[in-house]
């Protein structure tokens, strides 16, 4: 019989609680940064009232982004090349050490440019701080850091995974997809213990962070249909199975641009230029600028009063005052406007609004490739939810044609955690993110989990042949 390991429970119970509530409270005052550097550089912060840059000035737009990547190009430049280098998450787990002063100066900078408007995701920098955070706490413990000592050095990798899951945990709170991030992403290893941890810690960051930064709604999904229906599943197999060829042509994109970074000069001036163009094109297009909140939340809030009689969707008032069309048609949000999508289906509206989710989409894929391509570091997570939403939502537009007992918000979740599932190649991180982001009710997890499975066979098998 096995004696207890009273040290070894000591250590996790510790790490659960403590090293959770500290990595808690780092997300909750990344968050608070985030909204500083909002208010700051672009003088509004974002909400589920404000989603995203709309009612921002355009030359103030293009002059935040542009100022904001090129600081962070001229910082990182000098990071990058005159002192230690901060590695990936996936290399900190596997025994990368992440220098501690240059960590908080690399997860600043990537809370700086999305603040400033930057089409990146936010969600890597409390990753890397989760991380590094473990690493010290490994070393408090002398976890993994004898020679030999095989056992310590795989706890020691699951400390750190686990810990860079409740960062992501902490700053969305989700407590689901950070554990689920740690044990499918990181460790590729589902086992009892490595679950149970990095749940109790993702849901103690989570806790912490929260009442740091507040309890807020990330998406607003209130224009969805109550109940799940037949047609939504047969929907979210065909969306599923779209959403993965293009999930995985995201990810080889997404792939190819970091894998062109600059690492030299060129930095200090690819940066900005890259600031400069995602201004510009925020002229047009001002839901492109950000994490992709702004992008994801034009397609949970496309609503068709077409359908409210059948699905039993309804938009209140309240949302469809925060809602992005609104901004985009002006001002008054008059329903005749051209891209206002509350109002009847007709077909010359149709392509209307189907033209303004594929611009949104094009421009958000686009802009976040090249603002990785110029040498930024960040996430996708948050941008694939924005084009797994539209995509979601074109395919829905359609959708209602044949099948109106559906709405067009439902079909725009499926498309979220659909694309995100091929993105990430992690269909169960993807889909618990999607559905603690949006709160959704528990049974649309059947239609989301079919669309996440078709998604996630379809783009595993085009990765193999791209590869």
């Amino acid at each position: 019989m096995e004696k207890t390991d009273w040290k070894r429970i000591g250590w996790l119970t510790a790490a659960t609680l403590v090293l959770g509530a500290i990595i808690g409270a780092c997300a909750g005052l990344l968050t608070l940064l985030l909204y500083g550097v909002e208010y700051m550089m672009l003088g509004f912060i974002e909400s589920e009232f404000i989603p995203g840059a709309f009612t921002v000035p355009a030359v103030r737009r293009i002059a935040s982004v542009t100022l904001g990547l090129g600081v962070a190009g001229v910082i990182w430049y000098l990071l990058r090349t005159k002192t230690e280098k901060v590695p990936s998450v996936k290399k900190a787990v596997n025994g990368g050490r992440m220098p501690f002063w240059q960590t908080i100066v690399h997860v600043v900078l990537q809370i700086f440019i999305v603040g400033s408007g930057a089409s990146i995701g936010r969600e890597v920098a409390p990753r890397e701080l989760g991380a590094m955070l473990a690493q010290r706490f490994c070393d408090i413990f002398h976890i993994g850091d004898g020679e030999g000592d095989a056992h310590g050095v795989l706890d020691r990798r699951m400390v750190v995974a686990v810990a860079a899951g409740a960062g992501l945990g902490g700053v969305y709170n989700a407590p689901l997809a950070g554990m689920f991030f740690a044990v499918e992403i990181l460790l590729v290893d589902v086992t009892l213990e490595k679950v149970a941890f990095g749940l109790g810690m993702s849901a103690t960051a989570a806790f912490v962070a929260t009442a740091i930064k507040g309890e807020h709604m990330f998406y607003d999904i209130g224009a969805m249909q109550m109940n799940s229906t037949p047609s939504l599943m047969l929907f979210a197999l065909l969306c599923g199975t779209a959403c993965g060829v293009v999930g995985a042509l995201f990810r080889k994109g997404s792939q190819w641009a970091e894998s062109h970074k600059p690492t030299g000069r060129s930095l200090m001036w690819q940066m900005p230029i890259a600031g400069l163009v995602t201004g510009l094109v925020s002229i047009v297009v001002p839901q492109v600028m950000g994490n992709g909140r702004a992008a994801a939340q034009l397609g949970f809030s496309t609503f068709i009063p077409e359908t409210a009689d059948t699905s039993g969707a309804a938009q209140s008032a309240a949302s469809a005052a925060a809602s992005p069309w609104t901004f985009l048609a002006g001002s008054d949000g008059a329903p005749g406007s051209v891209v206002n999508a509350g109002t009847p289906l007709e077909l010359n509206r149709l392509w209307m609004l189907l033209g303004v989710l594929a611009l949104t989409f094009v421009a958000k894929a686009l802009v976040t490739l090249m603002t990785i391509r110029s040498g930024a570091s960040g996430g996708v997570l948050q941008p694939g939810i924005a084009l797994g939403s539209t995509l979601g939502t074109m395919l829905g537009l359609l959708w209602l044609f044949v099948f109106p007992v559906d709405s067009v918000t439902a079909c725009a979740l499926i498309g979220a955690a659909a694309l995100l599932s091929a993105s990430q190649q992690a269909p169960l991180m993807a889909m618990c993110l999607v559905m603690e982001l949006t709160e959704a009710p528990i049974e649309f997890f059947v239609p989301v989990g079919m669309a996440v499975a078709a998604s996630a066979f379809v783009s595993s098998g085009l990765l193999r042949r791209l590869s």
